[in-house]
């Protein structure tokens, strides 16, 4: 991941992507996860792609099929809540970055095992925050940690603090009562301020 903020979206509605992506980048995020988790997750990539300079990716991704349809949706990028070697192994046949999830030292030494360096650490707010990955990133030198799951505007700066975080993902800026709203305003507003902590 490149910016330090990945907004992780649940849809309920499609057509809401194309003003949440030109919300994210008014207020200075360019990337944003869509999520599976509802039937609106792969129609909403699809519409969020034509937001020029939005890079689109795709959370819970949990399959190789769902693999195969958030590509033909035209996510750059795969994100999944665990470590499935047979996803990670799909995704580099279509060539799109995937971002697995982590939760214990032996799940990172299987993602070192099929060469990535970078994973998302789920759910890190559970697991123990900033301090947890402190601790998990001492044996792993060369692995960056996308704490998700916990993750606030209080919390940010602590994790980005630690220097094997780059990214946090979070969803506080593109909260679904924010989405139901259309409350554009307000999501462009978040996105900036996270970016100022």
């Amino acid at each position: 991941m490149s910016s330090p903020v990945l907004p992780v979206v649940v849809l309920d509605d499609a057509t809401q992507a194309v003003p949440l992506g030109e919300a994210l980048l008014a207020g200075g995020i360019d990337s944003v996860e869509i999520t599976l988790r509802t039937a609106a997750g792969l129609e909403g990539i699809r519409r969020a792609r034509a937001v020029p300079g939005l890079r689109v990716g795709a959370g819970s991704v949990l399959t190789p099929a769902h693999v195969d349809q958030v590509v033909e949706a035209g996510a750059e990028f795969i994100v999944c809540p665990g470590l499935s070697t047979a996803v990670v192994s799909r995704a580099r046949e279509h060539g799109v970055d995937i971002l697995p999830g982590v939760a214990t030292a032996s799940e990172v030494m299987a993602a070192v095992a099929l060469g990535l360096d970078e994973v998302k650490l789920f759910p890190a707010g559970l697991l123990g925050g900033p301090a947890y990955i402190e601790a998990l990133s001492a044996p792993f030198p060369g692995m960056r940690f996308v704490p998700s799951g916990g993750v606030s505007a209080a919390t940010l700066a602590d994790y980005l603090a630690v220097p094997s975080v780059r990214t946090a993902s979070g969803s506080w800026m593109v909260a679904r009562d924010l989405l139901a709203r259309a409350d554009w305003a307000r999501i462009t507003e978040l996105s900036a301020q996270a970016l100022d902590l």
